[in-house]
């Protein structure tokens, strides 16, 4: 992942500057160029991860059985931890149109998260900033449409920016902030939420991966170099169930604003 000096360690007088992590940790070179457009590491673990995902389902549920194999009864407790812990719990019966689509973002953001574990890829897609603001754009996009598909253009404007039952001199202040919110607030924090716990996460682990090898050469650098390994382990564990967390968030979120867009405006 990084360029790593074969013999470069702290007590032995080598710098750091030729392998420290940074920025430039997360640009690739195109690994090939299709119909004119470049392939990029992270945009090929994209696509690997959507068809592992379709994959996966396909051939969880194309063929379904009353009593379910072991491969669809994974299937079913997945897609019913996101129906009935998300949907459901969210909106409630009007959830049930919004299932596949659900399910399909968690299940995206998780395995694009879970790159960053898996040996040869090592790098959560996540954490480049085009991903996660693009699934911000597509779901604000849905939500301004069903927002003003359910209630009309005049009830789409006071469902967003008009709540109910307060005083009225209240609205001159609450309804610019509310209106804010909704068209600008709401898409950025849902995408530099994702971005920057992952960003984060892998720039963590870079640096005590590559402080682990830099400290090794003698023994007092080597009992340094022990106490980062640990470490690197330990925040790999945690970096599993933030990216577990961070999938689950971000469909909450989605979850939530459907079920405010499907709400009719008083």
């Amino acid at each position: 992942m990084l360029a790593l000096e074969v013999d470069c360690h702290l007590f032995q007088g080598c710098g750091f500057e030729e392998s420290a992590p940074g920025v430039h940790s997360f640009f690739f070179k195109p690994i090939a160029t299709v119909g004119g457009i470049e392939f990029t590491k992270p945009m090929l673990l994209a696509v690997l991860g959507t068809a592992l995902i379709i994959a996966f389902f396909w051939a969880a549920f194309s063929k379904p059985k009353i009593v379910p194999g072991k491969m669809q009864m994974v299937a079913e407790v997945l897609y019913d931890f996101v129906r009935k812990g998300i949907a459901r719990e969210i909106m409630g019966k009007k959830g049930e149109p919004w299932v596949p689509l659900l399910v399909s973002l968690f299940f995206f953001v998780w395995m694009m998260n879970l790159w960053a574990l898996i040996p040869l890829a090592q790098f959560p897609v996540s954490s480049v900033i085009a991903y996660p603001a693009a699934l911000a754009v597509l779901v604000w996009a849905i939500y301004m449409t069903v927002t003003f598909k359910t209630n009309g253009f005049v009830g789409g404007i006071r469902n967003l920016c008009v709540p109910s039952g307060l005083p009225k001199p209240i609205y001159f202040i609450l309804t610019p902030i509310e209106f804010f919110s909704s068209i600008f607030v709401r898409p950025f924090t849902l995408a530099v939420r994702l971005f920057a716990n992952m960003f984060a996460g892998h720039m963590l682990i870079l640096i005590f991966t590559i402080a682990t090898w830099y400290m090794l050469g003698t023994v007092l650098g080597t009992v340094y170099a022990s106490a980062s390994f640990v470490l690197t382990l330990v925040i790999t564990v945690f970096e599993m169930f933030i990216q577990a967390l961070q999938a689950y968030v971000f469909t909450v979120l989605t979850a939530t604003y459907l079920s405010q867009a499907l709400e009719e405006a008083h």
